[in-house]
Protein backbone atom coordinates (compact mmCIF):
# COMPACT_ATOMS: atom_id res chain seq x y z
CA UNK A 1 0.00 0.00 0.00
CA UNK A 2 1.21 3.51 -0.74
CA UNK A 3 2.28 5.32 2.43
CA UNK A 4 0.80 8.58 1.07
CA UNK A 5 -2.64 7.05 0.57
CA UNK A 6 -4.48 9.29 2.99
CA UNK A 7 -2.38 12.47 2.79
CA UNK A 8 -5.29 14.62 1.69
CA UNK A 9 -7.78 12.83 3.91
CA UNK A 10 -9.67 11.90 0.78
CA UNK A 11 -9.49 8.17 0.74
CA UNK A 12 -7.61 5.03 1.41
CA UNK A 13 -6.26 3.44 -1.74
CA UNK A 14 -7.14 -0.21 -1.97
CA UNK A 15 -4.26 -2.68 -1.72
CA UNK A 16 -2.00 -3.09 -4.72
CA UNK A 17 1.01 -5.22 -5.37
CA UNK A 18 1.43 -8.95 -6.19
CA UNK A 19 -1.01 -10.26 -3.58
CA UNK A 20 -3.78 -7.89 -4.59
CA UNK A 21 -3.23 -8.51 -8.30
CA UNK A 22 -3.73 -12.20 -7.72
CA UNK A 23 -7.17 -11.56 -6.25
CA UNK A 24 -10.20 -11.95 -8.51
CA UNK A 25 -11.49 -8.56 -7.27
CA UNK A 26 -8.31 -6.67 -8.14
CA UNK A 27 -8.53 -4.21 -11.03
CA UNK A 28 -6.63 -4.99 -14.17
CA UNK A 29 -3.56 -2.96 -15.06
CA UNK A 30 -4.54 0.50 -16.30
CA UNK A 31 -7.90 0.44 -14.50
CA UNK A 32 -8.36 3.28 -12.01
CA UNK A 33 -8.31 2.19 -8.38
CA UNK A 34 -11.48 2.44 -6.33
CA UNK A 35 -11.29 5.04 -3.60
CA UNK A 36 -13.14 4.81 -0.32
CA UNK A 37 -13.85 7.76 1.98
CA UNK A 38 -12.22 7.98 5.38
CA UNK A 39 -15.10 9.39 7.40
CA UNK A 40 -13.17 10.52 10.46
CA UNK A 41 -10.80 12.63 8.34
CA UNK A 42 -13.58 14.43 6.53
CA UNK A 43 -15.29 16.43 9.28
CA UNK A 44 -14.95 20.21 9.21
CA UNK A 45 -12.99 21.13 12.33
CA UNK A 46 -10.50 23.79 13.40
CA UNK A 47 -7.29 23.60 11.37
CA UNK A 48 -8.85 21.55 8.54
CA UNK A 49 -8.55 22.89 4.99
CA UNK A 50 -12.08 23.02 3.60
CA UNK A 51 -13.04 22.98 -0.10
CA UNK A 52 -16.52 24.42 -0.50
CA UNK A 53 -19.01 24.83 -3.32
CA UNK A 54 -21.59 27.53 -2.68
CA UNK A 55 -24.17 29.93 -3.96
CA UNK A 56 -24.79 33.19 -2.14
CA UNK A 57 -28.06 35.12 -2.22
CA UNK A 58 -29.25 38.17 -0.37
CA UNK A 59 -32.40 38.04 1.75
CA UNK A 60 -34.61 38.89 -1.24
CA UNK A 61 -33.21 35.93 -3.20
CA UNK A 62 -30.99 37.91 -5.59
CA UNK A 63 -27.92 35.90 -6.60
CA UNK A 64 -24.72 37.55 -5.37
CA UNK A 65 -22.15 34.85 -6.11
CA UNK A 66 -21.99 31.26 -7.37
CA UNK A 67 -18.87 29.12 -7.65
CA UNK A 68 -20.56 25.96 -8.93
CA UNK A 69 -18.66 24.62 -11.93
CA UNK A 70 -15.63 26.69 -10.97
CA UNK A 71 -12.82 26.07 -8.48
CA UNK A 72 -14.09 25.69 -4.91
CA UNK A 73 -13.60 28.19 -2.12
CA UNK A 74 -10.63 26.86 -0.11
CA UNK A 75 -9.91 28.07 3.42
CA UNK A 76 -8.47 26.88 6.74
CA UNK A 77 -11.30 26.42 9.22
CA UNK A 78 -10.99 28.41 12.43
CA UNK A 79 -8.52 30.97 11.05
CA UNK A 80 -11.10 33.68 10.31
CA UNK A 81 -10.63 33.40 6.55
CA UNK A 82 -14.42 33.39 5.97
CA UNK A 83 -17.16 35.32 7.77
CA UNK A 84 -17.86 34.08 11.32
CA UNK A 85 -21.48 33.00 10.77
CA UNK A 86 -20.54 30.80 7.83
CA UNK A 87 -17.54 29.31 9.61
CA UNK A 88 -19.58 28.37 12.71
CA UNK A 89 -22.33 26.76 10.63
CA UNK A 90 -19.83 24.61 8.71
CA UNK A 91 -18.31 23.07 11.85
CA UNK A 92 -19.04 19.35 11.98
CA UNK A 93 -20.17 19.04 8.36
CA UNK A 94 -18.71 16.17 6.35
CA UNK A 95 -17.70 15.72 2.73
CA UNK A 96 -20.83 15.60 0.57
CA UNK A 97 -23.02 17.37 3.15
CA UNK A 98 -25.18 20.24 1.92
CA UNK A 99 -26.74 22.97 4.00
CA UNK A 100 -28.64 26.24 3.74
CA UNK A 101 -27.03 28.80 6.03
CA UNK A 102 -28.53 32.20 6.83
CA UNK A 103 -26.02 34.71 8.18
CA UNK A 104 -27.27 37.96 9.76
CA UNK A 105 -25.19 41.13 9.23
CA UNK A 106 -23.58 40.94 12.69
CA UNK A 107 -22.14 37.50 11.82
CA UNK A 108 -21.27 38.52 8.26
CA UNK A 109 -19.78 41.82 7.14
CA UNK A 110 -21.28 43.80 10.01
CA UNK A 111 -23.84 46.56 10.03
CA UNK A 112 -23.46 49.62 7.81
CA UNK A 113 -21.14 52.02 9.63
CA UNK A 114 -22.30 55.60 9.04
CA UNK A 115 -18.80 56.88 9.91
CA UNK A 116 -17.50 55.01 6.85
CA UNK A 117 -19.30 57.38 4.51
CA UNK A 118 -17.29 60.39 3.41
CA UNK A 119 -17.55 63.32 1.04
CA UNK A 120 -14.81 64.35 -1.39
CA UNK A 121 -14.62 67.17 -3.94
CA UNK A 122 -15.84 66.03 -7.37
CA UNK A 123 -12.49 66.89 -9.00
CA UNK A 124 -10.77 64.20 -6.86
CA UNK A 125 -12.85 61.44 -8.49
CA UNK A 126 -12.21 60.44 -12.13
CA UNK A 127 -15.03 61.66 -14.40
CA UNK A 128 -15.83 58.09 -15.59
CA UNK A 129 -16.31 57.01 -11.94
CA UNK A 130 -18.76 59.80 -11.14
CA UNK A 131 -21.70 57.40 -11.41
CA UNK A 132 -23.75 56.18 -8.43
CA UNK A 133 -22.72 52.57 -7.72
CA UNK A 134 -19.29 52.85 -9.36
CA UNK A 135 -16.57 50.97 -7.50
CA UNK A 136 -13.04 52.25 -7.26
CA UNK A 137 -9.99 52.18 -5.03
CA UNK A 138 -9.47 55.05 -2.64
CA UNK A 139 -6.39 55.84 -0.63
CA UNK A 140 -6.27 56.64 3.07
CA UNK A 141 -4.05 59.41 4.46
CA UNK A 142 -1.54 56.71 5.43
CA UNK A 143 -1.41 55.49 1.80
CA UNK A 144 -3.40 52.28 2.27
CA UNK A 145 -5.75 51.40 -0.62
CA UNK A 146 -9.38 50.72 0.24
CA UNK A 147 -12.30 49.75 -1.99
CA UNK A 148 -15.01 52.42 -2.14
CA UNK A 149 -18.38 52.80 -3.82
CA UNK A 150 -19.94 56.00 -5.12
CA UNK A 151 -23.08 56.43 -3.05
CA UNK A 152 -24.31 59.83 -4.15
CA UNK A 153 -23.30 62.80 -6.33
CA UNK A 154 -24.23 66.38 -5.36
CA UNK A 155 -23.11 69.82 -6.46
CA UNK A 156 -19.33 69.58 -6.52
CA UNK A 157 -19.34 66.64 -4.04
CA UNK A 158 -19.08 62.86 -4.43
CA UNK A 159 -20.28 60.82 -1.45
CA UNK A 160 -18.17 57.66 -1.04
CA UNK A 161 -19.12 54.58 0.97
CA UNK A 162 -16.19 52.69 2.48
CA UNK A 163 -18.36 49.93 3.97
CA UNK A 164 -18.04 46.41 2.57
CA UNK A 165 -20.64 46.02 -0.23
CA UNK A 166 -22.36 43.28 1.82
CA UNK A 167 -22.38 45.22 5.11
CA UNK A 168 -25.86 45.40 6.59
CA UNK A 169 -27.13 42.48 4.50
CA UNK A 170 -28.50 39.13 5.62
CA UNK A 171 -26.71 36.51 3.51
CA UNK A 172 -28.10 33.14 2.48
CA UNK A 173 -25.57 30.46 1.51
CA UNK A 174 -26.32 27.09 -0.09
CA UNK A 175 -23.15 25.08 0.54
CA UNK A 176 -21.74 21.66 -0.29
CA UNK A 177 -18.55 20.39 1.30
CA UNK A 178 -16.34 19.05 -1.50
CA UNK A 179 -13.23 18.06 0.44
CA UNK A 180 -11.79 18.35 3.92
CA UNK A 181 -8.06 18.02 4.43
CA UNK A 182 -7.42 17.10 8.08
CA UNK A 183 -5.47 19.48 10.33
Amino acid sequence: MWPAAGLLGLAAILPSGPAARASEDAPEAGTPLEVQPIAEAQEVQPGAVVHLEFTLHDESGALLEDNRGRPPLVFTHGKGEVIPGLERALTGMKVGDTKRITVPPEDGYGPVDPTSITEVPKERVPAEAQVVGARLLGQTRSGREVPVRVREIRDGIVVLDLNHPLAGKTLVFEVRVILVEPP
